[in-house]
């Protein structure tokens, strides 16, 4: 069989990329190789199986179960005895799952892509290029997006197995573990710890770099450390190395050495978060492929390859979805013969946690490494009249602008729904804004978004409610 493009990997960069060359005209094929746990081929990768939407229901779900617990008392509403059912919760994130896998699969039917299940390899390159799949199958495409994902990273001291497991087997655990131990403070173990956290295990945080949150900028890592700290249930060890690993039938034991020497614990569940690596191996043995397991490719996410494209977790850059995403309509578009671009300076990070840390841009610490002039502005939430109703007024946004242009170079946030606030950053930068732009935009009262346009204002020094 012969396409005009074969997609490799149905996750969010893959799907995406197939979804936008069928719209385009062109011929289209994706292959996967995922499978549920009955056995029967699944769409949407990594982040809407075992990830993304998984992670966010049971962020929810936990949320909720300690604002019935710890908060509504102060607004005056009484609640008699509360429990958990953990079974009802995964039912509840399975739920959302399956209707967002079904909907992928209704999306292929409705573009006329072909789905194959099984994994694919690269036999030959050529006018069209040869790819044969797990299941038997052999097709030609003359294009190939490979959108493969990454992998839990392993550590030697703490393989997997037993009580040991990684993110995926941490969103599905039965009960809640009395006592957690998480290896990595990054994304996934924090947001892994808050679920859990919140219904009820004490979560032990080993961290091996020695700073938190180091990818953020220095003042939201502090704070946010703080706020972790200042929560019960978190015990957050910095600059670990972990020894070793014994596993038994009824709990985990870890051997740890950090600046108070060599320290040792038990825990009902060890999860293993300590990054992803790109799932690069086995697609081409042409494929140039760095040191950290990225295949290695241009601006327009070109390979060495002719006609061969990677978006997505196994090239450079954050690993995130929405960069994936973005990344496979460029490539789809290019395909076609379009002129399309992707900006890698404005893709927004999030954490997921309580408070939420946002950010899009240079940090701080990067602009006084360039030795780039900046002003800074800054708004607590804390003079937030929206986030004060809301009882989660903990937090800030912080402005960074060029020093002579005024141009927005980075605009970092922790508070609450600071997933949805940094879209207004992104749109800013997307467009070259200024902090005066921003300034001068009226926003809503009372609303989470003053505090943007205050630490707008608060850049030039005139910000009206500090």
């Amino acid at each position: 069989m012969r396409y005009d493009v074969a997609v490799i990997g149905a996750g969010p960069g893959g799907y995406v990329a197939a979804i936008r060359a069928a719209q385009l005209g062109l011929r289209t094929v994706c292959i996967d190789e995922r499978m549920d746990e009955d056995g029967k081929a699944v769409l949407g990768g990594t982040c809407l199986n075992v990830g993304c939407i998984p992670s966010k229901a049971l962020l929810e779900s936990s949320e909720n179960y300690e604002k019935v617990r710890e908060e509504f008392s102060s607004h005056g509403i009484m609640v008699g005895e509360i429990g958990i059912d953990v079974g009802a919760m995964q039912a509840r994130k399975k739920k959302i799952v399956n209707s967002h896998t079904n909907g992928i699969a209704f999306l292929f039917k409705k573009n006329r892509i072909d789905s194959i299940q099984g994994r694919a390899r690269i036999e030959a390159t050529g006018e069209f290029h040869r790819i044969s799949v797990s299941d038997g199958q052999e097709i030609e495409a003359r294009h190939v997006v490979i959108a493969t994902g990454s992998s839990p990273r392993q550590i030697p001291a703490a393989p997997f197995g037993g009580r040991v497991t990684d993110s995926s087997g941490a969103l599905s655990f039965e009960s809640v573990p009395q006592r957690l131990g998480i290896i990595g403070a990054g994304v996934i173990g924090l947001e892994l710890g808050s679920v859990w956290r919140r219904l009820g295990s004490e979560v032990t945080i080993l961290e091996a770099m020695p700073e938190f949150l180091p990818m953020a900028d220095g003042k939201i890592s502090k704070e946010a450390l703080r706020q972790f700290r200042k929560n019960k249930g978190w015990s957050i060890h910095l600059g670990v190395e972990i020894l070793s690993c014994e596993s038994s039938a009824e709990a985990v034991g870890v051997s740890w050495r950090d600046a108070k020497g060599e320290q040792r614990a038990e825990f009902d569940q060890l999860v293993v978060a300590a990054g992803r690596i790109p799932n690069s191996s086995g697609i081409s043995d042409a494929l140039k492929i760095d040191s950290r397991g990225h295949i290695e490719v241009d601006e327009c996410c070109r390979t060495n390859l002719s006609r061969v494209y990677a978006i997505g977790d196994v090239v450079r850059g954050p690993m995130l979805a929405h960069k994936a995403s973005e990344e496979g309509v460029m490539v789809a578009e290019i395909i076609s013969g379009m002129k399309s671009r992707f900006d890698p300076g404005i893709v927004p990070s999030v954490i997921y946690t309580a408070p939420e840390i946002a950010w899009v841009g240079k940090t701080e610490e990067d602009l006084k490494a360039a030795g780039i002039e900046y002003r800074a502005g800054q708004f607590p939430f804390t003079a937030n009249g929206r986030a004060q109703a809301m009882g989660a007024a903990q937090g800030f946004v912080k402005m960074l602008a060029d020093a002579e242009t005024d141009r927005i170079l980075g605009v970092h946030i922790i508070g609450p729904h600071a997933s949805e606030l940094v879209s207004e950053a992104v749109v800013a930068m997307a467009f070259s804004a200024s902090s005066e732009d921003i300034a001068s935009i009226i926003h809503a009262h009372p609303s989470l978004s003053e505090a943007m346009h205050e630490a707008a204002l608060s850049v030039d020094g005139r910000a009206m409610h500090i």
